[in-house]
């Protein structure tokens, strides 16, 4: 929908709020959105989630003071694109049609449809490809990387972002804008390099001894000289969010806007983006909402990226999309005490850049993590394109320690289940599917999944059901992935 299109008026929003004892009534002029992603950022990274890298998220973290924390926050695909149409759709990706690097199905209602027709003009920055939810969807504003500075440039975004908020006020429209930060993901800058493609450079580097390791990688000098550069672009990404918020300050219109920032995966290195670990779906998620949410407020229930769509749509006073996985966290915002109701978040993989699938499943409390992986072969191996200097440290380092080779062992040739103390091991080290001391925690944890799956739709469920019928599991891999193009088989694996 184009601007000259708009015929709606916008009509004010009654918010009522309680905290502290007290009660605000206020009308106000029509809430705006505003989403910030980062792209491929690790959680623990952030100084407001326990990072001692001095002042790497400064601006990040004054913004969580001043807002509302929810620790115990996934994204529902560790996939950028996917994670993206979750956002757009309140769905699932086998229930919306984005198994992977695709769109939304056309037919399947999302709401920048329902804002368009409320009157909202839509814009996005950065990540134009990944953020765009249908083949047919037209922003009434969009600049993708190559208008970005490469989506690493704080200076553009600032000028974009306040030029969108000009073009608002103007039209006297509010407002779903979606700033997506290129930062962290590959390349991570490297200053023997520079800027390059009309990026910036951060404010402050990095070097390899001034951050804590993750717990899923391991702690060697060359895994360290690669982080180093991640930190570089993760202090630039924390850059660009202070340009954005100062553009939106400048623009008068904060007061009346809904902030919402989190992660759409996370790192780019084994054991994180496109899997289900921890690692993988762990996302930071900080919310800012004048008046309604009390500053520095914290949540640690479970949330999840499915919520948003129905989130945004309640908080608007919007009808609520015909059919969502996700509910609504506005009680949340409203009282920072109040739990989410759910025990178990679900998290899915299908499919991956090249095409190929590569289905996994997974359901996480807050103690543990169970994962069904029904790729799984003998002959097959797993990789993906967000490997590189990180594994290469870690090849090389396995040349002489056994631990290490174990380690891309595991990585490489995934187990059909896999089972994690996720309090005690967060970086999912030690897999207990196959310890008899844990095989009541594994039944329970089997059983979560076949509810969540068998409740959501899901396509894999009769090959969850009968996964150790390999026939059975085939025929359906077959039938849900028909062009899928195979993974890489063992024997080009053949030095491990």
């Amino acid at each position: 929908m184009k601007l000259k299109d708009f015929i709606s008026k916008p009509r004010a929003v009654l918010l009522a709020v309680s905290f502290s004892g007290m009660t605000c009534l206020a009308e106000s002029a029509p809430l705006n959105i505003l989403l910030f992603t980062a792209d491929d950022l690790h959680r623990d990274s952030l100084g407001c989630y326990g990072s001692p890298v001095e002042a790497i998220t400064p601006n990040l973290d004054r913004f969580a003071r001043e807002g509302m924390r929810f620790d115990n926050a996934h994204v529902n695909t560790a996939i950028c694109e996917p994670s993206r149409k979750i956002l757009a759709s309140g769905l699932y990706g086998f229930n919306s049609g984005s198994m992977g690097f695709m769109k939304v199905r056309e037919n399947v209602p999302i709401i920048h449809d329902t804002l368009g027709e409320a009157g909202y003009l839509t814009g996005v920055i950065g990540k134009l490809r990944h953020s765009t939810p249908k083949v047919s969807y037209e922003w009434d504003y969009a600049f993708g990387r190559k208008g970005m500075g490469d989506g690493r440039n704080p200076t553009i975004y600032y000028e974009r972002s306040l030029a969108f908020f000009e073009m608002c006020k103007k039209a006297g429209k509010p407002f779903y804008f979606m700033a997506n930060s290129e930062d962290p993901h590959l390349p991570w800058y490297d200053p023997e390099i520079g800027p390059i493609r009309g990026a910036e450079a951060p404010t402050r580097l990095y070097s390899p001894d001034e951050f804590p390791v993750p717990d899923h990688l391991p702690d060697i000098p060359g895994v360290r000289k690669a982080l180093a550069n991640y930190y570089n672009s993760t202090k630039r990404m924390d850059d660009t969010f202070g340009k954005v918020m100062q553009a939106l300050d400048e623009s008068g219109m904060r007061e009346n806007t809904l902030i919402v920032y989190l992660s759409d995966n996370g790192i780019a290195t084994p054991f994180s983006k496109c899997n289900t670990f921890l690692a993988s779906t762990r996302t930071p998620f900080l919310v800012q909402w004048p008046v309604v949410v009390k500053p520095g407020s914290i949540n640690d229930s479970l949330i999840s990226s499915v919520d948003f769509a129905p989130t945004i749509l309640e908080a608007l006073g919007l009808a609520a999309l015909p059919q969502a996985d996700g509910r609504s966290l506005v009680s949340l915002f409203k009282n920072s005490t109040r739990d989410s109701g759910k025990s178990f978040v679900f998290t899915q993989v299908d499919s991956k850049v090249d095409g190929a699938a590569i289905p996994m499943r997974c359901v996480q409390n807050k103690k543990f993590g169970y994962m069904y992986n029904m790729w799984h072969r003998d002959d097959y191996y797993y990789r993906n394109n967000n490997e590189v200097d990180v594994m290469k440290a870690m090849e090389e380092a396995a040349e002489s320690n056994p631990a290490i080779l174990a380690r891309i062992m595991q990585y490489r040739y995934r187990s059909l289940e896999e089972l994690y103390d996720l309090e005690n091991d967060p970086g999912c080290l030690v897999n207990l599917a196959e310890s008899p001391e844990y095989r009541s925690i594994l039944d329970s944890m089997r059983g979560q999944m076949e509810s969540r799956m068998e409740a959501s739709g899901d396509p894999l469920l009769r090959a969850f059901q009968n996964r150790g019928n390999a026939g059975i599991v085939q025929t359906e891999f077959d039938s849900v992935y028909p062009d899928h193009n195979p993974v890489i088989r063992r024997k080009e694996w053949e030095r491990y």
